[in-house]
């Protein structure tokens, strides 16, 4: 269907009769009458216009009863549903012409407000309406306007919504709005798509409504639009701008589709959670689960509470069918709109007062009306940018806190300086608390695959340096040609994901560069990159990645140094120091075993050289050979046993220092500084398809020409044996593909002995930006890490084999100082040293017992020898 539209001639041609017809009418002067004659064009099909007849006849009644000198008399021109913008403006000529009218009040749409601003800029009379303002600049340029307005501050709401959208991390949006007779949007689009942006949101769909009065089916023609709308993957809905008709059907056939369900959202501007109150239990139960922004007014005054009682009363005698009798924000706009006229002339009194005079005495109004802050500020008073934020839920709603451009959400209130004001807090406080579409607990995705989704078109990089990571055989038009680490992560993934949706794909191989096949997601030639595709800065201003599922850094991989002999290598495992204290621990063992075996042992007669010798080879030869000498004295056990203990240690922490040293030798990288590879122009190579050649020439500074590009994993060894590279340099990845095969003359030195250093941001799959699969994949992709099933797989795909070696040299081994063993040889001394003094002790008593029996027996000999 296509939407109406009136060509901008046929609105000049209406303004230019419109002010032809004017010509000859005189302004009146407020100050001669008593009597005020206010003209108000309003819909009474509408809540809106019964809300807002009530409250004006109200507020006219209120002034009237109070002022003595004048007297409100308000005139009505009631319109109807179909009613267009240009019947507003020729019941405004007539109200001009014909009543005499001083100001005219009313307008639910901005095209009215503008047209019949129009005719009372022609005929001099102040326009007051309360309709939400255009974003868009109306025809009439706004110096020479005579329309005021009291509405809502629309830019102010989109930011609400904008910033609720990015609280919620949808990345896809889908507006609704309805448009005007002129196919016009008052600029609302537009300010919506930059908000969201600003929030990291983007919009895949618009759906525009035709008004609701040109439709002569809206059920059916709603139904139609609507069912597109299962054809797009974002499942977060704006309802950016509606009349409360279409509002009606649009929820009531989203509901009976489906879209009304878990993971959709609905959010709502003030044009349609402001009627919340009035509308009836089915509307409510079609909208469940919906978030509405509604302009913040004070609840609660004496005067609210008194203007509240008489609206009920007067709504329900004047409209006895409506169901309830709650009042919104259009009925306070409509009180506080008379109460803005009156207090202008109030303040004309006395003065020759013109309608010029009277527009500016409006313009000058500061006051506290019932809907809040009356302030005008070039010609409008966008009341509040404080808002509510509502659910939609049971048979009414719920609020669930606050927002405003200054403190962003809040759960409550504060009082500054006798004011309520929102307090600054974050959106989590009211994520919890509200009610979702299809009674969801959390909060929903925003998304969910389109009914008859096309399959994804990936690309998948055909020529790889190391097929390990991705392999396309044949043609690949099938997906059983398509192999490899990555292809296999990405089918776990999607084994993962259908217990929550399908998600049909085809696979289309790529031979280009890496960096092409990223700018064909961002200009959306493909919709993803399955492949070893490495997170960059720059790639990721353009694309979405997921999280990486394995690390990435750059390496460099260079060939082993042969290794001349060295005929001392013997003593390296022990410091000098270490070589002179256990001389010295040898020696004092020797002399303590000398002292405790000398005389108790045959094999140490003899001269006392010779028994030191024999000392000597009993003691050292506990390091080399099993122990077989007899040892007669006990104490001289013990002191054997210790030093075994010391032997035994030293033994066996020499031959693993030894070995240890032996082997680093043999995996000593030939290169070991890339300093020295730029200084001495040695050729260098990596993978040319991929960012590593930048990487060399930008942040490492090799020149182009010392940079060979190796196409494929089985070319290294070629040409580092031929000598057309001195190192190579490749991922992180990659590297371990090439020590599966390769470990037997190769190893990793340092980048400018700064290994470790040089990382990226590690590999991972592309999606176009904004793309709701980004977080799916992600999330997938944590636990696939977290199980250790990545692990289990990066295991099998490129473990070494059993032959091989580290692909990494091991650290310099150092020798072993004494330190290591101060404690053992302490032992062994004290245990020596305490043998001897007790064998000492013993053996000088064992001297004094027998001298002393000896003496004892020669006196027993004396005494008897005399006795006798």
């Amino acid at each position: 269907m296509v939407l109406p539209k009136m060509p901008f001639l046929v609105m000049v041609s209406t303004f230019l009769l419109i002010s032809l017809a004017l010509e000859h009418v005189t302004p009146i002067d407020a100050a001669q009458s008593e009597t005020i004659n206010v003209g108000a064009i309003v819909n009474a099909d509408t809540r809106i216009g019964r809300e807002a007849k009530v409250g004006m006849q109200i507020a006219a009644q209120y002034y009237n009863r109070s002022s003595s000198y004048h007297k409100v008399s308000l005139h009505f021109h009631e319109q109807n549903w179909r009613s267009t913008p240009l019947q507003a403006a020729y019941a405004a000529d007539e109200l001009i012409r014909q009543r005499g009218v001083q100001a005219i009040i009313g307008m639910e749409t901005w095209e009215e407000a503008t047209l019949v601003s129009e005719v009372g800029r022609q005929a001099k009379v102040p326009v007051i309406s309360f309709t939400s303002s255009a974003i868009t600049l109306p025809l009439v340029p706004p110096q020479s306007s005579y329309l005021v307005q009291l509405s809502s501050n629309v830019t102010e709401q989109i930011k609400c919504i904008a910033a609720i959208v990015g609280s919620f991390n949808w990345r896809w949006v889908i507006p609704i709005y309805e448009v005007d007779n002129y196919g016009g949007d008052s600029g609302t689009f537009a300010a919506l798509a930059e908000a969201l942006r600003d929030a990291g949101a983007e919009i895949e769909f618009r759906l525009a409504l035709p008004p609701f009065s040109s439709l002569s089916n809206p059920q059916s023609y709603v139904r139609d639009e609507v069912t597109k709308l299962l054809n797009k993957q974002s499942r977060v809905f704006i309802v950016l701008h509606s009349s409360f008709s279409m509002a009606t059907h649009l929820f009531k056939e989203a509901k009976e589709i489906g879209l009304m369900g878990k993971d959709s959202a609905w959010i709502t501007t003030d044009e349609i959670a402001s009627l919340l109150e009035s509308v009836n239990t089915s509307v409510i139960s079609s909208m469940e689960g919906a978030l509405g922004i509604k302009t913040y007014f004070l609840e609660g005054s004496m005067p609210f509470n008194e203007f509240k009682r008489q609206f009920r009363l007067k709504f329900l005698a004047e409209y006895p069918e409506e169901d309830f009798s709650e009042m919104g924000i259009y009925a306070l706009r409509a009180h506080d709109s008379i109460v803005a006229l009156t207090n202008a002339i109030e303040k004309l009194v006395g003065a020759n007062t013109t309608s010029t005079s009277l527009l500016e005495a409006i313009l000058s109004l500061h006051f506290k009306g019932l809907s809040g802050d009356i302030l005008f500020s070039g010609r409008s008073s966008l009341q509040s940018s404080e808002f509510r934020i509502v659910n939609v839920i049971g048979k009414r709603y719920k609020e669930l806190g606050f927002w405003s451009s200054k403190f962003g959400f809040s759960k409550g209130l504060i009082r500054e300086n006798g004011r309520e004001k929102i307090r600054k807090d974050s959106m989590e406080v009211l994520s919890g608390l509200v009610n979702w579409p299809g009674d969801l607990k959390r909060v929903p995705k925003g998304w969910s695959m389109p009914t008859n989704a096309r399959p994804m078109n990936i690309g998948v990089p055909a020529r790889t340096s190391f097929e390990k990571f991705v392999k396309v055989a044949g043609n690949g038009s099938s997906k059983d040609d398509y192999d490899g680490f990555c292809i296999k992560v990405f089918k776990e993934v999607l084994k993962q994901l259908e217990k929550n949706y399908s998600l049909p794909y085809k696979f289309f191989p790529y031979n280009g560069t890496y960096d092409d096949l990223v700018n064909h997601v961002a200009n959306k030639s493909y919709d993803a990159v399955i492949g070893d595709v490495t997170i960059l800065a720059d790639r990721s201003k353009r694309v979405d990645f997921t999280q990486p599922f394995t690390d990435s850094g750059l390496t460099m991989i260079v060939t082993l140094k042969p290794q001349p002999e060295k005929a001392w290598m013997f003593l390296k495992p022990f410091t000098l120091k270490m070589w002179v204290l256990t001389a010295v621990m040898l020696m004092y063992t020797v002399m303590i075993v000398w002292l405790l075996e000398g005389r108790s042992n045959p094999e140490f007669e003899g001269p006392w050289l010779s028994q030191l010798g024999t000392a000597f080879w009993f003691t050292s030869t506990a390091l080399f050979f099993a122990h077989r000498e007899q040892v007669h004295n006990n104490y001289a056990r013990v002191v054997v046993l210790a030093w075994l203990f010391v032997v035994l240690a030293l033994n066996s922490s020499y031959t693993a220092s030894l070995s240890s040293m032996l082997t680093m030798q043999q995996l000593e990288p030939n290169v070991t500084d890339v300093e020295w590879l730029k200084k001495t122009n040695a050729k260098v190579g990596c993978d040319g398809d991929s960012f590593v050649r930048r990487y060399l020439e930008d942040v490492l500074q090799f020149k182009s020409e010392n940079i060979r590009n190796v196409s494929t994993e089985y070319e290294y060894p070629e040409e580092f044996v031929s000598g057309n590279i001195t190192a190579a340099f490749l991922e992180l990845p990659y590297q371990k593909a090439f020590f599966k095969h390769y470990c037997k003359g190769y190893t990793v030195a340092g980048i400018t002995g700064r290994y470790g250093e040089d990382r990226f941001g590690g590999l991972g799959f592309v999606f176009q930006k904004g793309s709701p699969l980004t977080a799916d994949f992600s999330q997938v992709i944590l636990s696939l890490l977290e199980s250790g099933w990545l692990k289990d797989l990066e295991t099998v795909s490129f473990a070494p084999s059993s032959k091989c070696l580290t692909s990494q040299a091991p650290d310099k081994s150092t020798s072993l100082s004494w330190r290591s063993f101060w404690g053992l040889y302490l032992c062994s001394a004290i245990t020596s040293t305490l043998c001897y003094l007790a064998f000492f002790i013993r053996q000088s008593y064992e001297r004094l017992h027998e001298a002393y029996n000896n003496m004892w027996y020669r006196l027993t000999t004396l005494v008897l020898h005399f006795h006798r």
